[in-house]
């Protein structure tokens, strides 16, 4: 039995911010339990609910060095769908209602003592990890004071680690003498070579240097960072390792996200029935939402956060043009002001071709990608991307930009071979979008069959997490040996 320990700032069902959470409560569910022994560390925010507090069982304490003090540790776990999850307890450290501080330099302090007691606690879990999986920035030292401070404990000699990369944005950066001052580490690792980057400290670089492996979310994206545009000034680096860099495509939770069985809809339907079925969700949303009823139009939907990494510049630059279209817009989420705002004019200007749902609700973003004909997801850049991956499973067709984890999984429709899943466009332009959505709009009107086998092809491709749980199990065997 190999020994696998995720550690990371966030996870399902317990907590949650964005895809990351979706990766670590979902992916150690499928991997082999013949093989493999999958546990997962978190921190314990005082922000979890209750009752999911009321399932943690307290475990061990101690006490330890950190930052000029002494610091409280505490241990608990708790069991979900047949996982083991560790929480270390520090309510000075992870109290708020938020798990993440709008400031870098309190959360750099956070996360460098998760990373430290983290490791600290791992002797007394009577679990010895074969291999610390770690996630984003939050966990970039464990593999820093892994080689530096725990090397010499005969407990740690030989456990291997890997860094997941999921969005290369957000690296945890901040001045050297204080990053030096809050982990104690030596000037050593302050060179840059290590963990120096442009002046300022930064965490995740550590974490790439130190790692035994590299992952990311994607296999285009893994290509991507190791170029300027898209490495966020640690392409180098990416390019210097990248004999130990590997992407993988995140999946999604197939029972979660099953248009047969989803609790949120109106109308289940099926790969079999959803020429019959899939439209009734459709006059439902439009009456919901107050848009005109009619069954013809195409409607498009878009789920996602409202920022300019996710293309909406290009989308506020064709808007009025695109309404003028026979078209239906279903817009949900939060995020940039000038995005919210941009949306809720529309809505106001085209009351009944355009909703603005300026809030996020899980319920209405399931009868979203159940009711919509198509999804519209321009993004500049993304690491993987579930929207389309949830949108595909509800055979409604994606447009996407080619980049990243959209292009490994949507294939650009062919018309001449009769192939593909979804509309893709290659240029951050906004008229090459605006096109793209022209294209589809004039196969969804005039090729209505051609429409409907997309759908079955899209209703039939497999990104559960079974396909990536057997990528990562390849990783963890060739680190282990």
């Amino acid at each position: 039995m190999k020994n696998i320990l995720f550690v990371a700032s966030e996870g399902v069902p317990f907590i949650k911010t964005g895809g990351l959470a979706d990766v670590v409560g979902s992916l150690p569910k499928c991997i082999d339990k013949r093989y493999f022994d999958v546990r997962v560390m978190i921190p314990k925010y005082t922000c979890i609910k209750q009752e999911l507090k009321d399932k943690m069982v307290y475990k061990t304490s101690f006490y330890m060095d950190f930052h000029w003090g002494n610091e409280y540790v505490g241990i608990l776990e708790a069991e979900v769908d047949g996982v083991k999850y560790y929480f270390i307890d520090n309510e000075s450290k992870f109290g708020g209602d938020h798990p993440y501080s709008s400031n870098v330099y309190d959360d750099i302090e956070r996360f460098a003592f998760f990373s430290k007691a983290a490791l600290s606690a791992m002797p007394l879990l009577d679990f010895r990890p074969d291999v610390i999986h770690c996630h984003d920035w939050q966990t970039g030292l464990i593999p820093v004071y892994l080689k530096e401070r725990f090397q010499g404990n005969d407990f740690f000699h030989g456990i291997k680690s890997v860094m997941t990369i999921h969005n290369l944005k957000f690296q945890g950066k901040w001045d050297v003498p204080a990053v030096q001052d809050i982990t104690g580490l030596p000037d050593y690792f302050f060179t840059p070579d290590k963990l120096e980057s442009y002046k300022n400290a930064n965490l995740l670089k550590g974490g790439l240097v130190y790692a035994d492996a590299i992952t990311t979310v994607s296999d285009t994206y893994a290509k991507e960072i190791m170029t300027e545009f898209y490495g966020e000034s640690l392409d180098g680096l990416m390019r210097a390792r990248e004999n130990d860099l590997r992407g993988i495509v995140n999946g999604i939770d197939y029972t979660d996200y099953n248009p047969t069985t989803d609790k949120y809809i109106d109308y289940p339907y099926t790969a079999a029935n959803y020429r019959k079925e899939k439209i009734k969700n459709k006059r439902k949303l439009q009456q919901e939402l107050g848009l005109e009823e009619n069954d013809k139009i195409m409607m498009i939907g878009i789920v996602s956060r409202l920022t300019d990494q996710k293309g909406f510049d290009l989308i506020a630059y064709i808007m009025d043009e695109l309404c003028q279209d026979a078209v239906q817009i279903v817009v949900l989420g939060t995020g940039e002001e000038r995005y919210e705002n941009m949306f809720r004019h529309f809505d106001w200007k085209y009351n009944n071709k355009v909703s603005a749902n300026i809030y996020y609700s899980e319920g209405l973003s399931h009868k979203i990608y159940a009711a919509c004909d198509a999804f519209l997801m321009p993004s500049l850049f993304e690491p993987c991307g579930l929207s389309q991956l949830m949108a595909l499973r509800y055979g409604t067709i994606p447009i996407v930009r080619e980049t990243g984890g959209l292009k490994d999984t949507v294939e650009p429709y062919n018309e001449y071979e009769s192939t593909g899943t979804g509309f893709s466009f290659t240029n951050y332009n906004a008229h090459e979008m605006l096109a793209t959505i022209r294209y589809a709009e004039k196969i969804y009107y005039d090729k209505k069959r051609e429409w409907n086998k997309m759908i079955d092809r899209s209703m039939a491709v497999d990104f559960s997490w079974e396909v990536s749980a057997n990528k990562y199990q390849e990783m963890y065997d060739w680190l282990i040996g």
